[in-house]
């Protein structure tokens, strides 16, 4: 219980961070290409070991929010508009199950677009997060790369509509009540199976076979709902 606790608190802190560059960016404080405080800097200012700094700093450099360079600091890809961030307030409270129950209606009539509009370099971005996934030796590393994935097949609609749709997904995704689900019902053979669901998704897609990448997102959105709520 300690040790998710823990978790919890590493989670609530990590999020902060990101609000905290979230709002920066938004607000004009910190703009496009501004250096970003250190690892040691934002591990103080938010009483956060320096690994949970790091990690979720890995992550919004997965989302291509910022970028890193060694032995030059951390710098801010993109800045997003204040509408984007008052969009992301607003969904803040929404709940595990409604989050399944619009993503069910939402994901599944991505795969037309994709299939559409995607180039190699998206699908190319797609395999570098299954293969960081499958790597991966923590739950937190796991999670880390499939917020990635997810990230990684939204950008790949080329709408800047559905962007932002999906923005306002992976960040109910982040909040504390979502990381306390996946403690517990992540275990280490849903993630083989969660691995081989992306696989099938992201090969589908690779083939511009919309029907069939349709099919296989219902499959593994019902399978996560199962695992999450148990119907």
């Amino acid at each position: 219980m300690a040790s998710a606790s823990l978790r919890t608190q590493s989670r609530s802190g990590a999020q902060r961070i990101r609000e905290f560059i979230t709002t920066a960016a938004a607000d004009g404080t910190l703009p496009p290409g501004g250096r970003l405080p250190t690892e040691r800097e934002l591990a103080r200012r938010f009483a956060l070991p320096r690994n949970a700094v790091r990690k979720m700093l890995a992550q919004l450099e997965a989302e291509g929010s910022i970028t890193r360079h060694v032995g030059r600091g951390t710098f801010l890809a993109a800045r997003p508009d204040a509408g984007a961030t008052a969009a992301l307030d607003s969904v803040s409270h929404t709940s595990p199950a409604e989050l399944m129950e619009a993503r069910l209606r939402i994901e599944p009539a991505l795969a037309e677009l994709i299939v559409t509009n995607a180039t190699p370099a998206d699908f190319e971005r797609m395999e570098t997060c299954l293969e960081k996934a499958e790597r991966a030796t923590t739950l937190d590393e796991f999670e880390l790369w499939d917020a990635a994935l997810h990230q990684a097949i939204a950008t790949a609609t080329h709408n800047r509509f559905v962007i932002r749709v999906l923005d306002m997904v992976t960040a109910v995704r982040q909040q504390a009540e979502w990381g306390k689900l996946k403690d517990r019902i992540v275990t280490p053979e849903r993630r083989i199976k969660y691995q081989e669901e992306h696989r099938n998704i992201v090969r589908a897609l690779k083939e511009r076979d919309a029907e069939r990448a349709r099919a296989f997102i219902i499959t593994h959105l019902q399978h996560a709902r199962r695992n999450l709520f148990g119907f």
